[in-house]
């Protein structure tokens, strides 16, 4: 891939699922990874992986409801590669619930990663990205951002909102390309959250036919791996057989 070699890839929520599955294969292609999620041990073992197969990878804790940890991490990737070409902006919660159980605590745990992370994550790249003319943002967001479900309003909300603020930032921005995901059911640890025991069952059932975390990431290396002058705004991935 050689729109991949070489490039900064930051990537959110690096611990496991998507983030971590995006990170094995970016570095593989030959980008040079940069990983930060909250639990340490789970990025330092994926670090010793690649590294161990002969990719360059660095980790970094970081909460993407914290600005000055967003900041911290971007300013760790440029101190160590000297640049960020790309972020994968990849946290997200999703503790579903019908919204009269009023899971307030929970509904802005959802606002903080799924929204307020995706846009410190942009306000920590995007001044470099502009002096230098290129840049590429790249936002997890759901099928969720295109359709709502009971269980789902507030979570549907949030990731609307991702699709939304991301297209208003491709329009803002013709030197810098923007890129949405939006993956349908995916096997993650996503979800593990929900408090609400019907909700829990039910998202059980429709992964009975769900993806696996590296069909997003070949999504990722997609978009990534195109010419400069060619921007992908946005992949919907799901699995053939789901009814969503």
């Amino acid at each position: 891939m050689s729109g991949i070699k070489d490039k900064v890839v930051l990537i959110t929520g690096a611990s496991s699922g998507i983030g971590e599955a995006a990170a094995r294969l970016l570095a593989e292609q030959g980008a040079k990874v940069v990983v930060g999620a909250r639990r340490l041990d789970r990025l330092e073992k994926l670090v010793a992986d690649i590294t161990a197969k002969g990719g360059t990878a660095r980790f970094k804790a970081v909460d993407v409801t914290k600005r000055d940890q967003v900041q911290a991490f971007a300013d760790f990737a440029r101190e160590a590669f000297g640049r960020v070409d790309v972020i994968v902006n990849n946290s997200g919660v999703m503790p579903l619930a019908p919204v009269e159980a009023l899971k307030i605590d929970e509904w802005e745990r959802m606002i903080d990663v799924n929204i307020r992370g995706v846009l410190y994550g942009v306000a920590a790249v995007l001044p470099e990205m502009k002096k230098r003319g290129s840049g590429q943002i790249v936002n997890v967001a759901s099928i969720a951002a295109h359709l709502v479900m009971p269980t789902a309003a507030v979570y549907c909300a949030t990731k609307h909102a991702v699709w939304a603020f991301s297209e208003g930032l491709r329009q803002e921005n013709p030197d810098i390309r923007v890129t949405t995901i939006s993956p349908g059911v995916v096997a993650t640890e996503l979800g593990d959250d929900i408090s609400d025991a019907a909700t829990r069952d039910m998202l059980a059932g429709l992964r009975n036919a769900a993806l696996t975390p590296d069909a997003i990431a070949r999504a990722i290396s997609y978009a990534i791996s195109q010419p400069g002058d060619v921007e992908v705004n946005e992949v919907v991935v799901r699995p053939t057989a789901s009814p969503l």
